[in-house]
């Protein structure tokens, strides 16, 4: 009887962890995914792109969620490669990148992200052409890409 006891304590325990470590990942997506569009953000997302190196597997999840999604700043090209490496794309990339490693999001999961991100830093919307029309220098708010060197974000 002592032994039923203790394994069911021990059951009932790595089942109080598991729904611990459950509740403790909601909290962290609800933290990620809580976007306030601001500079502090914008600069977390940019480092964990060049922090963060993703699996083959988890690269094909990046692309196929950001091909779906034009550019913000040159709609004829994809998310997924932009026409440059700007501050806005090491962003949502930096974005991708750590809701596929953290949080094992899938393609729509993160091309819905991606979209609420755009929305927080710009809900005017970005009008698709600042790389062509010499808008790169200016802020996401503004349809920019806020800078090209992530050492120098313009916000």
């Amino acid at each position: 009887m002592t032994r039923t006891r203790s394994l069911l304590a021990l059951t009932l325990f790595a089942v109080g962890l598991a729904a611990g470590a459950a509740l403790a990942d909601m909290e962290a997506a609800d933290d990620l995914l809580a976007f306030t569009g601001d500079r502090a953000e914008a600069e977390r997302l940019i480092a964990h792109y060049r922090e963060i190196e993703l699996t083959p597997e988890q690269e094909a999840v990046r692309v196929a969620a950001l091909e779906a999604i034009p550019a913000a700043c040159c709609k004829e090209f994809s998310a997924a490669t932009c026409c440059c490496e700007c501050n806005l794309s090491r962003a949502i990339w930096g974005l991708s990148k750590v809701l596929i490693t953290t949080l094992g999001y899938d393609a729509g999961q993160v091309r819905a992200a991606v979209s609420d991100y755009y929305a927080a830093v710009n809900p005017d919307g970005f009008p698709g052409d600042s790389c062509g029309t010499g808008k790169c220098g200016i802020p996401f708010a503004q349809g920019g890409c806020g800078g090209m060197r992530a050492d120098q974000l313009v916000y």
